[in-house]
């Protein structure tokens, strides 16, 4: 089974909800590292212009690239669930390696500002499958815009469309996620792209 994430593009408000309840419940400091992020993209000119929205985080890829390129082995894909999770203790920090920060297209990986910080990022809320809970970042969006769970299900529930505004699917990699993109993107040229809160 691999676990993944659905994201409604035209849902998503950009409220931050998922980035704040995701740093309270594991405990994330204040600082540069989050384990989810917003993408936000402006697109066209007055007045055909929109606002879009993209969450980001690591995406459980069925071939992760961080898991091959970990010297000390500190990445692992679990067979169970598909969840990428990541050992601090073994970790060997991001001044002696940032190995798995280089081979992310994704920029999952995440550091904290201390010196030789070790490598922390999404977990999928391993804890939370434990008790039969979704991810906190989906238990907290007001607007449904996220949804999480067997990848064979979010693909029958919502559709298998890999693509949306400001997310590239990299077919080798197989990132666990679906969308429904933004409507009415597509045709308006991007102005402006940011990433909040903005990495170390």
């Amino acid at each position: 089974m691999q676990l993944g994430l659905y994201i409604d593009q035209n849902r998503c408000m950009g409220c931050f909800a998922c980035i704040v309840a995701c740093k309270d419940w594991h405990d994330v400091p204040a600082g540069p590292a989050s384990w989810i992020r917003l993408k936000i993209m402006e697109k066209g000119a007055y007045p055909d212009l929109l606002v879009a929205f993209l969450p980001t985080a690591c995406w459980h890829c069925e071939s992760p690239e961080c898991v091959s390129v970990c010297p000390a082995e500190a990445i692992a894909k679990r067979d169970e669930d598909g969840i990428v999770t990541v050992d601090r203790d073994v970790c060997l920090g991001r001044d002696d390696c940032g190995a798995c920060l280089e081979a992310c297209p994704y920029d999952a990986p995440q550091f904290g500002a201390e010196e030789n910080a070790k490598m922390q990022k999404c977990d999928l809320c391993v804890d939370r499958w434990a008790q039969a809970k979704k991810p906190v970042c989906v238990s907290s969006c007001p607007v449904q815009a996220l949804d999480a769970g067997p990848m064979d299900e979010l693909r029958a529930k919502y559709g298998d469309v890999r693509e949306a505004e400001g997310f590239t699917c990299l077919a080798p990699l197989a990132p666990s996620v679906r969308f429904k993109p933004k409507e009415n993107a597509a045709s308006l040229d991007l102005r402006r792209i940011d990433v909040f809160p903005r990495s170390g």
